[in-house]
Order: C-alpha cells, then sequence, then structure tokens
C-alpha cells in the first residue's frame, strides 16, 4: 500500500516543479523590457535552468524494483503430506514409498562411489508418527545416497511378509558393487509384530543405524548386514520380546538380534535384550565394542556372540557385558577378546571344526559365577580334537565363582624326598601341550645342593626329580 502511494505521488510532484519553472521563464520574458541589465540577466540564466532541468527530469524517476528471486525449499520429505496415517491405524506404505520415490528422484549433487547419486542431505521426515507397513520399505532401484530417514515409529501388519524387513536396502537386479552409500537411519522404533526382521542392508556402503529400538521381531533376524561394507550400529536396543531379564518365556526366545554377514562393521553401545543369539558373526574385520548381551541365558540354549566364520576370524570383541549368556567361536584365527565382564557363569567356548585355533588372545576379562567352579574358557571338540594350536593366550582375567583357565599357569609343591610333582591340568587349557618350563628348587636344609632336574613333562603335569633326598619347595611356570 505505502509504495503504491509513493507511485501515485510522484507524478504530481514533477507536475508542481515543471509548472513553477515554466511560470519562471513566463514571468522572465513578460517583464524583460522593464528590467534592469542586471535583472534580465538573472531572468535569463533562470530559464536556462529551468529548460536544463526539464532535460534531465527523466533521470529523477527510478526504474521499478526487480522482483526477488525464489529460494529452493529444504530437501525434507514430511510424509503425513503424502497421505501416510501417523495413527497407525491405515496402512501408510504406499504414502512412505512415495516420499521415498520423490527423495530417490530429486536433485542429484554430484556422485559419491561409483553408480550412487548424492542426494544433498536429503530428509525423509517421520513427523513422530506411528505408521501401520505391509510390506518393505524399498527406493525404486540402487544408486541413491547421503539421505537420513528418522523420527518414527514403523510397525508391521499382521499379513507382513515372514521372510522380509521393515525397512530393506536391497535392489536384486543390480550389478553394482555397492548399491547404496551413506544411508542413515536414526531415532526410530521398529515393532515387527513378530513377522519378518526391521532393517536388511544387502551390498551398502557406509551406512549407518543411530538410536534405533527394535522388537518382536519372528524367527529371523533383526538386522540383517550383507555383503557390502562399514555398517555401524550404534545407540540401539534390539529384543524379540520386550523385557528387562528374568523373563518366564525365556526359554522360548527365538531368532538372532544382529547378523554381520559382511566386512569391516561394527555394534557399539548396543544392548541386545532378548533373542536365541546376540549376534551373529560370519565375516571379518568386525568391531563390537560396548555390547551388552542378555538375550538368553546359555543354560536356556542362548548364545551372546557366536562367530561363525572357521578358519579366519579376525574379529575384535572388546568392552562389553556377557550377561548370563556366553561367547561361542568356531576354528577361531585371530580373535581378540578383551576387557569384557562375564556374570552370572558366563563363559567363551572354542569349537573345533577342523581342529584349528591360532592368533587368538583373551586377556584381561572379568568373569564370575555361581561357585560351582564353571570353567571360564571351554573346548568344544565333539567334532574334532585341536590339533593345530598356536598363539593362543589365555591369561591376566580376573576370574571370582568360576574354574580358571589359561595357557599359562604357576604351581608349587613342597616334599621331603627326591621327587616332586606338579599338576596343571585344573588350569591348562588344552591337554598336554606344555611348551616351555621354568622351575625353582628351595632346599630347606643348611648346606643342601643336590642336582635336580626336570625329569618328566606330559599329560600337563612336570615332574622334577634330585639326585638325593632333600627337603625342599620346588616352584614351576608353564607356558603352552
Amino acid at each position: 500500500m505505502e509504495l503504491r502511494k509513493t507511485q501515485m505521488a510522484m507524478p504530481v510532484c514533477l507536475a508542481m516543479i515543471m509548472s513553477l519553472m515554466v511560470s519562471q521563464v513566463v514571468f522572465a520574458e513578460k517583464y524583460s523590457g522593464s528590467m534592469s541589465p542586471h535583472d534580465r540577466k538573472l531572468a535569463e540564466m533562470q530559464a536556462l535552468k529551468a529548460s536544463l532541468v526539464r532535460r534531465n527530469l527523466p533521470a529523477l524517476v527510478s526504474p521499478p524494483p526487480t522482483p526477488p528471486q525464489a529460494v529452493p525449499g529444504p530437501r525434507v520429505y514430511q510424509v503425513i503430506s503424502y497421505g501416510a496415517d501417523p495413527t497407525g491405524k491405515l496402512d501408510s506404505t504406499d504414502a512412505i514409498l512415495k516420499a521415498m520415490e520423490e527423495a530417490f528422484d530429486g536433485p542429484s549433487h554430484g556422485v559419491l562411489i561409483a553408480g550412487v547419486n548424492d542426494l544433498g542431505g536429503a530428509r525423509i521426515d517421520l513427523q513422530g508418527g506411528s505408521y501401520l507397513i505391509s510390506r518393505p520399505l524399498r527406493f525404486p532401484s540402487a544408486g541413491a545416497g547421503n539421505l537420513l530417514i528418522s523420527g518414527g515409529t514403523l510397525r508391521a501388519s499382521n499379513d507382513f511378509p515372514v521372510d522380509r524387513y521393515l525397512i530393506e536396502l536391497n535392489d536384486e537386479k543390480s550389478k553394482q558393487q555397492y548399491i547404496f552409500e551413506y544411508i542413515t537411519l536414526r531415532d526410530l522404533l521398529f515393532d515387527c509384530n513378530y513377522r519378518g526382521g526391521a532393517i536388511a542392508v544387502i551390498n551398502s556402503l557406509r551406512t549407518s543405524i543411530d538410536n534405533c529400538y527394535i522388537t518382536r521381531f519372528g524367527d529371523t533376524n533383526g538386522i540383517l548386514v550383507k555383503r557390502g561394507h562399514e555398517t555401524y550400529i550404534r545407540n540401539s536396543f534390539l529384543g524379540q520380546h520386550i523385557t528387562a531379564g528374568g523373563d518366564r518365556g525365556e526359554r522360548n526366545f527365538s531368532g538372532t538380534a544382529v547378523n554381520l554377514m559382511g566386512n569391516d562393521n561394527a555394534v557399539t553401545d548396543t544392548v541386545i535384550f532378548s533373542a536365541r543369539i546376540g549376534v551373529m558373526i560370519s565375516g571379518q574385520a568386525n568391531l563390537l565394542s560396548g555390547v551388552h548381551c542378555y538375550n538368553k541365558a546359555t543354560g536356556f540354549g542362548g548364545t551372546g556372540i557366536y562367530l561363525k566364520l572357521p578358519g579366519l576370524t579376525q574379529n575384535r570383541i572388546v568392552n562389553s557385558y556377557m550377561d548370563y549368556t556366553g561367547i561361542v567361536a568356531e576354528d577361531p584365527v585371530q580373535l581378540q577378546i578383551s576387557g569384557t565382564f562375564f556374570l552370572g557363569d558366563a563363559f567363551i567356548v572354542l569349537k573345533s571344526i577342523t581342529g584349528l585355533v591360532r592368533g587368538v588372545n583373551i586377556v584381561d576379562n572379568m568373569f564370575s559365577g555361581s561357585g560351582n567352579g564353571v570353567p571360564i574358557v571351554q573346548l568344544d571338540q565333539t567334532k574334532t580334537a585341536f590339533e593345530d594350536i598356536d598363539q593362543v593366550v589365555v591369561d591376566r582375567n580376573s576370574v571370582n565363582g568360576m574354574g580358571a583357565k589359561s595357557t599359562v599357569a604357576k604351581g608349587s609343591v613342597d616334599g621331603n624326598g627326591t621327587s616332586w610333582a606338579v599338576d596343571f591340568n585344573p588350569v591348562l587349557l588344552f591337554p598336554d601341550l606344555i611348551n616351555h618350563v621354568q622351575y625353582t628348587l628351595v632346599a630347606s636344609e643348611a648346606g643342601a645342593f643336590p642336582l635336580h632336574a626336570v625329569r618328566i613333562v606330559s599329560g600337563n603335569q612336570v615332574v622334577v626329580e634330585t639326585n638325593a633326598p632333600v627337603a625342599a619347595t620346588v616352584y614351576v611356570t608353564v607356558t603352552h
């Protein structure tokens, strides 16, 4: 309104100025005959000035303002605007798929890894709603990257396929090595309704699953990671049944919370509170740190972490908490388990498939049990005995209420005679595998200097003998 008033006033002002100038010119011409020379010159100058002002008048008129250019809005796809029902009463599958399709088809900001478009950090916002899903949520095809899905709940319908996942990063038709890159799933709750699983990440690169709660998955996986590279699962909670331990139905827990079938992945600061297997690993170079497993007690047939890749394990389990459930490793090669707390008689099993165990470090852990002497590390040689054993270190573990096992042992024995025997079977992990012996004989009698030597090293026993009877104490240290 103010701009319109200004535009209307400008012609009026200009007309007044021009009228004044013309009147001055007329005045000068009318009275030039009766004027003095000085006044006549002054009037002529005023007339000249008026003519110059008239020629320059167009410069006084400002050009019309340039309209502002439209600025593109943020790349946020709010699913309710596509027809999704945040109350969870109506099926929202098609609406969310439409949002995913539009995000996928949005403007590209270049390329990430070959074949994957950079979507510029586009966001699919679930707007805090709870959405009923009847079939998997998938992108139209391979090739999306730099995108976030966050902020709501996905619940499987009663007819959701039992062999599928609520969100699937997958494209069976693609021939690319990596079909998605830098997809982030954050602040989501997945209720699988005891049908299928929650998330499948297939042939994807640098995927983040952050602050997610996954529950009621069926006899399948909560999260499946297959092939691909560098999927990071962190700050999340997974359980087939919602419980905080001591559940009466614990014996019937099934499924696997996290199944890592690829390399270079990480599970960190994550709680697994119900499932038959907490984490199943069949790929190399994975890291588990800060993982708390109380998914199903070992006594009920549960396993906290199962390493199912005999012959080339190359995995690390550090600073974690195995709560009444343990770790099983098949033919482990290059396996590190350290800084982990084992509670409730939880233990580690080395399971022989072909009889191979190499480069295994089980060190600096804490074990707490019921006082029944359950060994902290056990060998399962049901299929075949371990025969190829090298660089295995089980040492420096703190044990309370369980049976200590180690590859390094110390013992002593007092006696008066010519033979001292020390039995290491209660402590040493492998039978009949002593490779190094160090001992000291301390005679109790002053002036006694008998000759002595190790005579027998067999069956995890060490025998030291002297050439003459003597009262002495023998201290022995052995290693596998």
